[in-house]
C-alpha cells in the first residue's frame, strides 16, 4: 500500500509513521451530505482507517450538484450505505461502518465515544450542540463547519480547546438552509475540504494544533479569514441542552412550540401548545418552579428561542426537545 499513499508519505510531517497513524485511526463522521461527501472523500483517500457514517436521509437527486459521492443510480438509496460502498470503491483497505440515522442525545454520547475524531457535517443546530455536549464530556475533538449560500466556516472544538458553546453560546435567530437560502457546490467541497484537513492535522499532530481555530471562506470575495479561540470562555449559567424524547417525565410541564396547523396532535399528552410569540403568557401563568419546563418543535431553533427567554426571566430547570431527531 506505499504507492497508494507515496505521495503524502513523502510529505515530512506524515511519513511512515504519520500513515501508520492514519491507518489507527478512527473519525465519526454524522452527515454524509454536501460536507460530509468531500470530508469522507478526503479521509478515506488518505488511509484513515476506521471511518463511521451516520447519516437517516436517502439520496435525491438535487443533491448531486454538491454530493459527488453520489451518482444517479444512488438516487433512492440511503446516503450512508451508497458512501459506504462509494468510498470503498475508492480505498478498499479502510473499514466503513454506517448508521442510516440521526445523531441524538440518545446515541450520541455512545457513538463519540466510540471514535478518536467526531466531524459535524449534519444539517441541524440541534445536533450539533448535542455533539458538541458529548465530546465536552468525553474529551474527543469536534471539527464542525458550515456552508450556506456562498460562505462558510470550519473550526475546531473541545478536546482541550474552548467547546463550540463557548465560540457559539447562543443560536441565531434564523437558521439559513442549502434549502432556504441556496448553496454553490463548490463552496460546500471548500469547506468541507477545510474539515478534511483540520482532521488529518489532528491525526497527525501537526504543529500547531488546529484545536481552538476556526478558518472562514467568502467566496463572493475570494477571501479566506479566521480567528484563534484559545482564551474563548465557557457560558455562564444554566446550558440549554437538548434531550431525547423518552427523557421527558410525567412532572414535567411539556410545551409544543408547533402550531396546530404544523402538528395537529402533540406527542406529549397534556402538553401545553404556545408559538414561540406567546412564550410570555408561561411566564405570567407559571412563574419560575421546581418544574422542569421541557420546551420542544421540529428543528429545535424554536425550542432555543423560548428557552432563552425563559432564562433571562429567572428560568433555570429547563430542557429542548428536537422532535425531527426521534419523535416518540
Amino acid at each position: 500500500m506505499t504507492g497508494r499513499y507515496a505521495r503524502q508519505i513523502a510529505l515530512a510531517p506524515v511519513g511512515k509513521d504519520g500513515q501508520a497513524r492514519l491507518a489507527a485511526a478512527s473519525v465519526l463522521v454524522i452527515g454524509a451530505g454536501g460536507l460530509g461527501c468531500p470530508v469522507l472523500q478526503y479521509l478515506a483517500a488518505a488511509g484513515v482507517g476506521r471511518l463511521i457514517i451516520v447519516d437517516h436521509d436517502v439520496v435525491e437527486e438535487s443533491n448531486l450538484h454538491r454530493q459527488p459521492l453520489y451518482t444517479m443510480d444512488d438516487v433512492g438509496s440511503p446516503k450512508a450505505a451508497a458512501a459506504r460502498a462509494a468510498l470503498l470503491r475508492l480505498n478498499p483497505t479502510i473499514k466503513v461502518e454506517t448508521l442510516a440515522a440521526r445523531a441524538t442525545p440518545d446515541n450520541a454520547a455512545r457513538l463519540v465515544g466510540d471514535a478518536d475524531i467526531v466531524v459535524d457535517a449534519a444539517d441541524s443546530l440541534a445536533a450539533t450542540y448535542v455533539l458538541n455536549d458529548a465530546c465536552q464530556a468525553l474529551a474527543r475533538p469536534l471539527v464542525s463547519a458550515s456552508a450556506v449560500g456562498l460562505s462558510g466556516y470550519a473550526g475546531a472544538f473541545c478536546a482541550g480547546a474552548p467547546s463550540y458553546r463557548a465560540v457559539f453560546p447562543d443560536m441565531p435567530a434564523r437558521a439559513a438552509t442549502c434549502s432556504s437560502a441556496g448553496v454553490l457546490g463548490s463552496l460546500v467541497g471548500v469547506i468541507g475540504s477545510l474539515q478534511a484537513q483540520l482532521v488529518l492535522q489532528l491525526i497527525l499532530a501537526i504543529s500547531p494544533s488546529p484545536l481552538g481555530r476556526l478558518v472562514t471562506f467568502d467566496a463572493a470575495r475570494l477571501s479566506f479569514g479566521g480567528f484563534a479561540f484559545h482564551d474563548a470562555a465557557e457560558p455562564d449559567g444554566p446550558l440549554l441542552r437538548y434531550i431525547s424524547p423518552r427523557e421527558v417525565t410525567a412532572d414535567d410541564l411539556v410545551v409544543d412550540l408547533r402550531g396546530l396547523d404544523e402538528a395537529p396532535v402533540s406527542p406529549f399528552d397534556g402538553a401545553l401548545r404556545l408559538e414561540v410569540d406567546m412564550i410570555g403568557t408561561l411566564i405570567d401563568d407559571h412563574p419560575p418552579s421546581a418544574s422542569r419546563i421541557v420546551l420542544c418543535c421540529h428543528s429545535g431553533l424554536r425550542a432555543w428561542q423560548a428557552g432563552r427567554h425563559l432564562r433571562d426571566h429567572g428560568f433555570t430547570r429547563l430542557a429542548l426537545v428536537a422532535l425531527a431527531d426521534g419523535t416518540p
